[in-house]
């Protein structure tokens, strides 16, 4: 099918592009976040990037969302209802930021269009009153278990740890300094050995890396630090557990449910974090086998394969349920004809 998704979250959008649909993605000059296309990355051909003018809706199936003001933006593209005339899913992927565990979901009174929630918690702790609501667990693409552990250093990725200083736990790293030094990468890190009183032997901030080159440099560390006091669940974790490196991780929201603590060591008492990070650095063997551990639970709960069988099955669902209440006299995307997305003119 056709889907019309926004370049929003680049690491999801990684995972999503690689199943067996057109991903219409739109595109303009700026490239900007309401049009950054494909923006640069290695996607696979079903990626299409489109100018908007040239999106239409009889060219699109489904609609993908990930930010509320998309609602109205794809409704004024397509001339259209989302969740009425064409339908629609809300991937919400973050955490409720005010009036935890009371916050009410923006889409919380829209029973039309379908909220999949990224990771359980989530689900638990966004009221969405009579929206219809399912949870799609993230997938990556496997890196391969590239862990050599041979630095007795630390790797960190986070993007904005200065100004989401408490949020990130970036706050938490001096403790760890002190045991080994960190590599951090990811946007937005200036100044953020001066925040924390680190020198430059302690904390090496590495900016914002490219995934292979990224994954390569992690997995020569000898464990992954993820230190979120309140996430929805980084991707990185994920990403690093598939290395088969061992973390160190905090134990808030979703990680509990992905990180057994014989994968390296999960808690909320920070200085049990610190022992278990000196431990590793003491025993390279033991590292590395709490680090195949850690791939093996990874594997086991966030594969690619697994994440696409299941956008594929809700997919399904909601277009077929679109059909069985579709106004009659306006055909679908697929019951009409229409000129191949990748025949029109580029953006």
């Amino acid at each position: 099918m056709r889907i019309l998704v926004w370049h929003v979250h680049g690491g999801w959008m990684d995972a999503f592009v690689r199943g067996a649909h057109t991903y219409v993605i739109p595109t303009t000059d700026a490239r900007d976040a309401w049009g950054l296309g494909r923006g640069g990355r290695e996607w696979p051909d079903g990626a299409v990037e489109r100018d908007p003018a040239l999106i239409s809706a009889d060219d699109i199936d489904v609609v993908v969302l990930q930010r509320t003001e998309e609602i109205e933006a794809a409704e004024r593209l397509l001339g259209v209802r989302l969740g009425r005339d064409i339908p629609a899913v809300f991937v919400e992927h973050n955490t409720p930021r005010v009036d935890v565990p009371a916050s009410l979901h923006p889409l919380r009174d829209d029973p039309t269009i379908t909220i999949a929630h990224v990771t359980h918690f989530n689900a638990l702790m966004w009221d969405t009153g009579r929206a219809r609501t399912t949870v799609i667990e993230h997938g990556v693409v496997d890196p391969g278990p590239q862990y050599t552990g041979a630095l007795e250093r630390f790797g960190v990725v986070v993007n904005d740890p200065v100004r989401r200083m408490r949020v990130a736990g970036a706050d938490l790293l001096p403790a760890f300094a002190a045991a080994a030094p960190i590599d951090l990468f990811g946007m937005g890190s200036d100044g953020l050995g001066d925040a924390l009183g680190l020198p430059e032997d302690r904390l090496t901030l590495l900016g914002d890396v490219k995934p292979d080159p990224m994954h390569a440099a992690l997995a020569e560390r000898r464990a992954y630090l993820h230190l979120n006091r309140w996430t929805s669940l980084g991707l990185s974790l994920i990403e690093a557990m598939h290395l088969a490196m061992p973390v160190l991780v905090l134990g808030t929201t979703e990680a509990a449910r992905l990180v057994p603590p014989d994968a390296g060591a999960i808690s909320t008492d920070v200085a049990d974090l610190v022992a278990a990070a000196r431990r590793l650095l003491e025993d390279p063997d033991e590292a590395a086998r709490r680090g195949r551990v850690a791939r093996e639970a990874a594997l086991a709960k966030y594969s690619l394969a697994r994440f696409l069988a299941d956008w594929d099955a809700l997919l399904d669902d909601v277009v077929s349920a679109q059909h069985r209440h579709r106004p009659s006299g306006r055909p679908s995307a697929s019951d009409a004809p229409a000129i191949p997305l990748h025949e029109r003119t580029p953006a």
